[in-house]
């Protein structure tokens, strides 16, 4: 078993380690803000991320049922000019299980999809979703960055989650009251010359409601 401490940190309060996908779900137990999943990125697959140029890492903002995400990002792909290879098609895949997981795990019919190229310091200011809950992924660059804070200051220690780890956050809206205080941001880095690709899935109940790109299917 690996501990907390071991991936995020010593002040990672709240916060479990799955091993699987299927202990995600340990974000349901009472007390727990955030499970972070344990996986290592394959090697061949992160020097190839990390290699290609900015402009050709996909880019999105869509709303679509969790069946639809695949072939959603296949097109995102290929408008975005990402090579045609096996590297894609592993990444194509692990977004479309991550829908399925994140959708699964919340009960959700519909997803907002986000990838985010982003090279400044978008989000940098620490705090936690209006939403239920959100999942992360930092498929390259730094990852999500976060901390304990108990008064609405900024945390005295800050974790990084790995990149490839997906991380999933309750937001404002979970039912489970008082907040943990678990805070997360994007890490500063700009300046930096660095490009991070990023997921982001939240759950959404009414896409009727919703003022993103919708694909009905």
């Amino acid at each position: 078993m690996i501990s907390t401490q071991e991936i995020v940190g010593d002040d990672a309060a709240g916060v479990a380690i799955a091993e699987t996908p299927e202990a995600l779900s340990a974000i349901r137990d009472q007390g727990c803000a955030a499970v972070v999943w344990r996986r290592n990125p394959l090697q061949r697959f992160q020097s190839w991320i990390d290699a290609l140029p900015p402009e050709c890492l996909p880019k999105a903002r869509l709303i679509l049922r969790p069946e639809a995400v695949r072939q959603a990002v296949l097109e995102v792909c290929e408008a975005s000019g990402t090579p045609n290879d096996s590297e894609r098609d592993s990444l194509v895949d692990d977004v479309a299980a991550l829908s399925d997981i994140f959708a699964d795990l919340m009960g959700a019919e519909w997803l907002r999809l986000r990838l985010d190229v982003v090279t400044t310091n978008a989000c940098r200011r620490f705090h936690i979703d209006a939403i239920t809950a959100r999942l992360v992924c930092t498929y390259r660059g730094t990852g999500t960055q976060c901390g304990i804070s108990t008064d609405g200051t900024e945390p005295g220690r800050i974790f990084t989650v790995p990149t490839a780890a997906p991380i999933l956050l309750r937001g404002t809206r979970w039912p489970e009251q008082p907040a943990s205080g678990l805070l997360h941001r994007s890490p500063p880095i700009e300046g930096s010359g660095q490009t991070r690709l990023v997921l982001v899935l939240d759950p959404v109940s009414n896409p009727a409601n919703e003022i993103d790109q919708v694909l009905m299917h």
